[in-house]
């Protein structure tokens, strides 16, 4: 019989990284053990301010490049620890950790998750059956750690996304996500210019489709995350990190998709959002437009009642209820960072036709 495929599990640390110890402690558990773990840590200075620097010789220095593999003490145990002399992101920290792994599949997990202990089998499992995939993407569980509203609201709204696309995936999803090594190599990896997080992963995952891999959306397979969000930063991250890069991303590939965020419902509900807002203020002096906003208000309401179908059941009415104001700023910002996406797709396109004349 063929052995099963071996799994290199690969995870980037990255600033001051206050979910790491609890990811740490689920990696420990991975029953069965991965081929190899690889932890990196980008940018030792962080790591050091975190308690994580590691005592013992001084590593290799080379100008912001690879240090010395060493075991660092908030390291699970037998894992490969690379620290990097300098803060370069997570694309390129993901980059290092593959240069060092041996095994068929890269399983790439972020540091604000918390892994389930039978991960690692079920990844084999996948990548051993008939009709494999050369990628696989999971998703959030439905049970997000933080128990802040906003942090809440946002890690649902992505579960719930994932679970709701097509299982044909036209992307890739770092957060959990595995890829053949030999398919990561072919394209060339995470794109490093990256050097926040952002569409580093979608951005891969559109290589990988155009040079003719597959890729399977697994709903079965999930993390946990354990991120606090705030109102603040999540707008933040989804405008700059987001919804701007993936506009981008999309049209200078060649056009719209629509699965995730990106379905057609999602665009109707954008630009009843708009239309929502432009009625607001003329509701305060007109009956009629008081009428208007209700019904674009319901409307929405309506073209995601499975989205707040789902925000009830699992939370409760009043739950339910709280998340329209921040999903129509959710709208909001989408439609924002498509038109900023869009002008600079337009202007990129631009210069380029200019500089070939």
């Amino acid at each position: 019989m063929a052995k099963p495929v071996t799994v290199s599990v690969v995870v980037p640390v990255g600033g001051t990284a206050p979910a790491w110890p609890r990811c740490a402690e689920s990696l420990e558990r991975l029953d069965p053990r991965p081929h190899e773990l690889i932890v990196v840590f980008d940018g030792v200075d962080d790591a050091a301010s975190d308690g994580r620097a590691v005592k013992g010789s001084a590593s290799r220095r080379s100008g912001g490049s690879e240090a010395a593999p060493r075991r660092s003490a908030s390291a699970p145990a037998g894992a490969l620890v690379l620290e990097l002399d300098e803060r370069g992101g997570p694309a390129r920290a993901r980059n290092r950790g593959v240069d060092r792994a041996t095994g068929d599949v890269l399983f790439f997990l972020d540091s604000d998750v918390e892994a389930p202990s039978d991960a690692i089998s079920r990844v084999q499992e996948i990548f051993d059956g008939p009709d494999a995939p050369d990628a696989i993407l999971g998703s959030y569980d439905d049970t997000p750690s933080d128990p802040h509203f906003v942090s809440q609201y946002r890690n649902l709204l992505h579960h719930y996304v994932h679970q709701t696309s097509h299982e044909t995936a036209s992307t890739f999803w770092s957060g959990c996500g595995a890829v053949r090594r030999e398919a990561f190599l072919e394209v060339g990896g995470f794109h490093e210019a990256y050097a926040d997080p952002s569409i580093e992963d979608i951005e891969l995952g559109a290589r990988l489709i155009r040079a003719g891999h597959r890729i399977r959306l697994i709903k079965t397979l999930q993390v946990k995350h354990l991120k606090r969000w705030t109102f603040l930063g999540m707008l933040r991250t989804d405008l700059f990190n987001r919804a701007i890069p993936w506009t981008e991303q999309m049209l200078l590939s060649g056009g719209l998709v629509n699965d995730l965020n990106v379905k057609t419902r999602d665009r109707i509900s954008v630009v009843l959002a708009f239309l929502l807002t432009a009625a607001l203020p003329f509701a305060i002096f007109s009956r009629p437009a008081r009428c208007l906003t209700a019904l674009l208000a319901a409307s929405i309401a309506a073209v995601n009642a499975g989205l707040f179908r789902f925000f009830r059941r699992v939370r409760g009415y009043a739950f339910a209820a709280g998340t329209l104001p921040l999903y129509w700023i959710y709208l909001l910002i989408c439609g924002l960072g498509f038109g900023i996406g869009t002008l600079r797709s337009v202007c990129k396109r631009g210069f380029r036709l200019t500089k070939a004349r």
